[in-house]
């Protein structure tokens, strides 16, 4: 074989590999991606006003937290000011995925960062940590199949919305939290992992409680960069004299 050919191979290899990895997230999501169309129908979008919201902000929490405020006809400051908490979090993402990308040409790095979502970021950082390239063919086929899909069903969630059964009642609701769960869990031999998933845990319980939704996501996230900060890293027994 050429090394042309080798390479075609391996890049074709890469991005099926990034299609697989990105299933789990797809199925998960679904039910919101419905949910979100039927809401956005309810609260007086039309179909294709709630398709191009979808693949225009492509912020599942937050499409619903603006959907939600516009029907309750809220200033506009406040609905920005409460769709940016709810994102704050994608701030912290791309400070730590721009080290894994910052060799990509530049519309590729853009690209990156609007498909760059929850599970893209972990997903990602462990490949990293792991000692394997992010490349973009990888990560576009990781991400590219959540964006078409969560697109698509948008729509179908605006035509249909009406014929929707109660997701909570089927418990579909649930699949995208665990799946959420077992990505933090991914990273749990990082060191002070514990302690940081604590200080968000319960900064975010404490804030949902007292401020409210959706500051509590922001909340949570800052809480456990700020106790990442303060404490001393733990290095396990580099420097230790015998």
């Amino acid at each position: 074989m050429t090394a042309e050919a080798i390479s075609e191979g391996r890049t074709g290899s890469d991005f099926w590999d990034g299609v697989r990895l990105s299933m789990p997230v797809v199925v998960a999501s679904a039910p919101f991606a419905v949910l979100f169309g039927a809401i956005a129908v309810d609260n007086g979008l039309s179909v294709l006003e709630a398709f191009l919201m979808s693949a225009m902000i492509y912020g599942g929490a937050s499409q619903m937290v603006g959907i939600e405020l516009f029907g309750q006809h809220v200033a506009p400051w406040l609905i920005v000011l409460s769709i940016f908490a709810v994102n704050f979090r994608h701030v912290l993402y791309s400070a730590g995925i721009g080290r894994r990308i910052a060799h990509w040409p530049l519309l590729q790095q853009a690209l990156g960062y609007f498909i760059l979502t929850d599970p893209q970021f972990a997903v990602a950082e462990a490949r990293a940590e792991s000692g394997r390239p992010v490349g973009f063919v990888w990560y576009l086929g990781l991400g590219l199949p959540v964006y078409v899909f969560w697109v698509i069903e948008s729509g179908l969630g605006a035509v249909f919305g009406k014929m929707i059964p109660d997701t909570h009642a089927l418990g579909i609701d649930f699949l995208l939290p665990i799946y959420f769960l077992g990505l933090v869990l991914g990273f749990r031999k990082r060191p002070l992992w514990a302690p940081v998933v604590a200080a968000s845990a319960v900064a975010s319980i404490i804030a949902y409680r007292t401020v409210g939704s959706p500051w509590h996501v922001s909340i949570g996230a800052v809480a456990g960069v700020l106790l990442a900060v303060i404490l001393p890293p733990h290095h396990s027994g580099v420097g230790k004299r015998p």
